[in-house]
């Protein structure tokens, strides 16, 4: 009867739904929103100049190519390598002197950018290779510029995976957001922590991490709408 009791205790313990403050809840979604979509902006276009980067100097012969491409696959590599609660470690002299803090939403922006931004640099150089060659090949024929070809070859040709890409990164950073919440970046993963586990409310905890998952849900069905709408294959 003991561990059946404790059991249901246990259970009863996630439903003590007076723990959860609305008004704080709200707050911290939002800060998570914040940086998530904050960096993911940052992200999309630094990532896109790192994947055109690594595509356009990829094999291509000439001293200048091979180091441009040898720099940026090693930043790529490094960043991609360094777990995010390491890097955000590593940042805080950068931050503090950045932005004179190490709290708060927009303190958690540097390390999900320098996190996320070189991920998603692969995904679009993978996603550059897996354009047709023949199409490419047909605008330089036609005279297309360099620029041209960029504008309107690679980036129109490769958009249905380009938003997969960007779909799976915002969710990478949904989740880095949550572990910057636990050192003091808020957000709901600040809510989980600090609110839920410190105090033992387990309610908080759960109420946190539904709305996390709710975020991650919407987002995957926005990005998968958006690919269904625009894939033409």
């Amino acid at each position: 009867m003991r561990k059946e009791e404790s059991f249901i205790e246990i259970i009863q313990s996630y439903m003590n739904w007076e723990e959860v403050d609305p008004a704080k809840l709200w707050t911290n979604t939002l800060d998570t929103l914040y940086m998530t979509f904050a960096s993911l902006v940052a992200v999309l276009l630094l990532g896109l100049i790192l994947g055109l980067i690594l595509y356009e100097t990829n094999k291509r012969e000439g001293k200048l190519a091979k180091v441009i491409y040898y720099i940026t696959t090693l930043f790529v590599n490094v960043f991609r390598s360094i777990p995010f609660i390491i890097l955000i470690v590593l940042l805080i002299p950068f931050t503090r002197a950045l932005l004179n803090t190490m709290t708060g939403p927009t303190a958690g922006l540097p390390a999900l950018i320098l996190s996320a931004a070189p991920f998603y640099g692969r995904l679009v150089e993978t996603s550059f290779r897996d354009v047709d060659k023949g199409v490419i090949e047909a605008a330089e024929a036609m005279g297309a510029s360099k620029f041209e070809i960029i504008t309107k070859v690679l980036i129109p040709e490769s958009l249905p995976s380009l938003i997969s890409g960007i779909t799976v990164t915002a969710i990478s950073l949904i989740g880095f957001s949550a572990i910057a919440g636990i050192i003091g970046a808020g957000g709901l993963g600040n809510m989980a922590y600090l609110d839920g586990f410190q105090r033992s409310r387990n309610t908080v905890t759960l109420v946190a991490t539904v709305t996390i998952v709710a975020i991650v849900f919407v987002l995957q069905a926005i990005g998968d709408f958006i690919v269904k709408k625009i894939d033409k294959r």
